[in-house]
């Protein structure tokens, strides 16, 4: 049994941080993991067993031996506090490192218009050394802790190369004639620490909107519910702390509030504003025992809810904790760009000396040697390295999260942007999963009203879209269920349900089921053979004589009607350029009836799949191999040739025989698969796919086994939301890629010319800050990003 605990690090500055506070967490006793986070200044850790206060206690103490700094994991998303003139605390240092170097750099300003307005040395001096060692003190604690490490950081690289700056100039001072003239390069070392000191604080702005997707969930949360009174020990309405309630609860929302917890409707109605959970910018329609969810705000009316979910069983808490898993976790490339940066800080230790040795060899004068080696110290911090895809990512997966799309797995939000084919489970998922009883057909001399009672008392505890629907028409017709009439009933995975009804022993359950029981169905075959045909879903009652053979007593026809705009969803996906394929446990009819509606041919569709089939169909799509027909398992497909199979699905013995007696090369590709599902049943192909899209219909509603199963999950049942998902998966990827590829061109184009002495020391300490504050930039125009227009 494994635990994990969330950690807050500060001090970090660059990727070589992130290695060395990894390689101190991984040491520590228990840890079976550590990933560490320098966009969210964050840390998860991995415990083998539970963890107790002396193990918490050991790793802070470890983190802050090693020059960082514990804290919780909420305090990177906190504002900085306030300090002297209401100026934020983390602003002072910026600001007085500006007043300070301002009067050190506007000589260099004047020279431009030859104006020559140079301070006298001891002036320089002393506005230059509170700089170096009061404002800088924080790249030497952390350079030293960095030494002790025997590693290399971002401090330590201006610690050193700007001390080489100071200590230059102090000794051309003091070792000058006196009156002589000489350069200083006091304003190098000051400038260089402000303006890295100024890159610091504005990537620390911007990082700060980076999560401000969580803030805004944070913020859903009401504060206090208007607790009503039970009648025993509440006589009267009372006011409570939200975390105060429990399950059971009735509380009441007044218009304009927010629900205080998840739960049903029990008295009013009301519309629910749930854009902020599902990206659903009109408001739902909420009457008595509709489900409500916590963060949502109430419209027109008064409603009474009856808690259901309180803490982290919530829906809003479930939604959080997705979004701030993504965020904590460490994308693929993200792990190589950390190895580049732990040798990244010692091999530019090594270019800086090699760079001083190679101009002092060259005959130039100590100081011009030491600014260049100086400059290439500065200019090569990894800090837009260890940026460049953390904070990408985190602004893509709170983006998408306002608009109800939650990436739990950051794994599958860099394989997304492959994707080329899209599997689709219909019921549920491009229909709309609520399927009306449409007809029974009685089988002569039964009693049509007897068999709906019969149907519906077998399935009066059943979840399945069916048996709600054969419920709903009970209901309908005001027959009254026996209570306790239905016994030893029993679900039939992908078949059906089976229990005594009054004694009587009955299967309900699909046209393939009754074959297998061996229920003759006479003429009932042809009636359902027609119906299917029409898009029918067929369920046939059945029940078993006294020596246990199985006769029909009805069918039952259910309709299931296509997702308003699935249509233009499909032609979405299908103008990029993506393959789409339909599967489905229905029978080939009504398969077909809802594929042609949608626009999908015949080869597009895959009937009568058991539900433990879907992961194999979803193997085989991966694979290249041609969709086969619903008559054939997929157990038998797997030893079949790929040739078996036409166009449309149809099995070819003769170029099955020829094709397993001469063997061709496989010229299939293999392709990147997406399954968009619903349901339980759906779980094991979701896993099976490159990328699981589970759907979500009323909050609280979803399938938690599909949610889990899959890497992202779709808050709300709209078709369009998967072309949404995989749209900001290939524009999260592409910001990722832009950021590195920046990251380290500026680093192989900045370090030789700063090698080379074409850089100045304050030319390399701007491009340094330029390059964090712009990777963050660059991340921070995902927060733009809409979902595309349907065509």
């Amino acid at each position: 049994m494994e635990s994990v605990i969330d950690l807050g690090i500060g001090g970090m500055t660059c990727a070589s941080c992130v290695s060395r506070v990894e390689r101190v967490l991984k040491k520590q006793q228990g840890v079976t993991g550590a990933t560490v986070n320098l966009a969210t200044e964050s840390a998860r850790v991995t415990f083998e067993g539970e963890t107790d206060w002396k193990n918490l206690a050991l790793i802070k103490r470890a983190v802050r031996d090693a020059g960082y700094e514990a804290r919780s994991p909420e305090a990177a998303d906190e504002a900085p506090p306030t300090g002297p003139l209401g100026i934020a605390r983390d602003a002072w240092p910026v600001i007085l490192g500006v007043l300070l170097s301002a009067p050190l750099a506007l000589p260099m300003v004047g020279d431009l218009f030859g104006k020559h307005w140079m301070l006298p040395a001891w002036i320089q001096f002393l506005l230059a050394t509170p700089v170096q060692f009061v404002l800088g003190a924080r790249f030497y604690r952390a350079g030293w802790h960095a030494l002790k490490a025997y590693t290399g950081n971002m401090e330590l690289l201006v610690a050193i190369g700007t001390t080489a700056g100071w200590a230059l100039s102090t000794w051309l001072w003091l070792s000058a004639e006196p009156g002589e003239m000489v350069h200083l390069y006091y304003e190098g070392a000051a400038v260089v620490i402000t303006l890295v000191l100024l890159g610091k604080w504005l990537e620390a702005r911007a990082k700060r909107q980076t999560t401000s997707a969580i803030r805004a969930l944070h913020a859903l949360r009401p504060e206090k519910a208007h607790l009503m009174p039970d009648g025993i020990k509440r006589t009267e309405a009372v006011d409570v702390p939200v975390e105060e309630l429990l399950p059971g609860d009735r509380v009441r929302v007044l218009p304009g509030e927010r629900f205080a917890a998840d739960g049903t409707v029990m008295v009013g109605q009301t519309q629910a504003d749930e854009s902020m959970l599902t990206g659903e910018a009109m408001p739902v329609p909420k009457q008595a025992g509709d489900f409500v969810t916590g963060g949502a705000i109430n419209g027109e009316g008064a409603v009474e809810v009856e808690v259901r979910a309180i803490g982290a069983q919530s829906v809003l808490s479930q939604i959080i904790a997705m979004v701030q898993d993504a965020q904590a976790t460490k994308a693929p490339v993200q792990r190589m760009v950390d190895q580049v940066a732990a040798v990244f800080v010692p091999v530019v230790l090594v270019i800086a000396l090699v760079t001083l040795v190679v101009w002092l060899q060259m005959g130039v004068p100590v100081e011009e040697a030491v600014r260049n080696a100086v400059s290439v110290l500065v200019i090569a911090c990894p800090c837009a390295l260890g940026l460049a895809t953390p904070t990408a990512i985190m602004a893509g997966t709170g983006v998408a999260a306002r608009h109800g799309i939650l990436i739990k797995d950051v794994q599958a939000l860099e394989i997304a942007h492959r994707v080329d084919t899209v599997v689709f489970d219909k019921t549920g998922t491009l229909t709309e999963g609520h399927p009306r009883l449409r007809l029974i057909e009685a089988a002569a001399g039964v009693d049509e009203e007897a068999v709906l009672q019969a149907a519906a008392s077998l399935q009066a505890q059943s979840a399945h879209p069916l048996a709600r629907a054969v419920m709903d028409a009970a209901q309908a017709r005001g027959l009254v269920l026996i209570e306790d009439a239905a016994q030893d009933v029993q679900s039939v995975t992908g078949r059906g349900t089976q229990g005594k009804v009054q004694g009587a022993l009955l299967a309900l359950g699909s046209l393939r089921w009754m074959a297998e029981l061996g229920a003759a169905m006479g003429g009932l075959a042809a009636r359902a053979q027609v119906l299917q045909n029409e898009g029918a879903t067929v369920s046939v009652l059945a029940a078993a004589n006294g020596e246990g053979a199985w006769a029909p007593l009805a069918l039952l026809a259910f309709a299931d009607e296509p997702k308003a705009g699935a249509l233009a969803a499909l032609e979405t996906l299908r103008g990029q350029g993506l393959r789409l394929v339909m599967i489905s446990g229905d029978n080939r009819g009504a398969a077909m009836a809802v594929a042609h509606t949608l626009g999908l041919k015949d080869d597009e569709v895959m009937a009568e799949v058991l539900p433990g089939d879907k992961a194999a169909a979803v193997h085989r799509l991966k694979q290249g191999t041609p969709l086969a027909p619903p008559s054939v398992s997929m157990a038998e497909q797997e030893g079949l040739a790929p040739e078996a199979w036409t166009t449309k699905g149809e099995f070819n013995p003769v170029a099955d025989r020829d094709a397993q007696a001469a063997p061709v090369p496989d010229h299939r590709r293999a392709h990147t698969v997406a399954m968009v599902g619903d349901g339980v049943n759906d779980a094991p192909a979701l896993a099976a796919a490159d990328v699981g899209l589970a759907m979500s219909h009323a909050q609280g509603g979803g399938s938690d086994v599909a949610m889990h199963a899959a890497g992202i999950t779709l808050m709300r049942g709209d078709v369009a939301l998967v072309a949404a998902a995989l749209d900001i998966s290939r524009r999260t990827v592409s910001k990722i890629r832009q950021n590195l590829f920046w990251a380290f061109i500026y680093n192989a184009a900045g370090i030789p010319l700063a090698a080379m002495g074409y850089l100045s020391p304050v030319m390399a300490g701007a491009a340094m800050a330029l390059s964090s504050v712009s990777v963050v930039g660059n991340a921070l125009l995902l927060k733009r990003w809409k979902p595309p227009a349907r065509r």
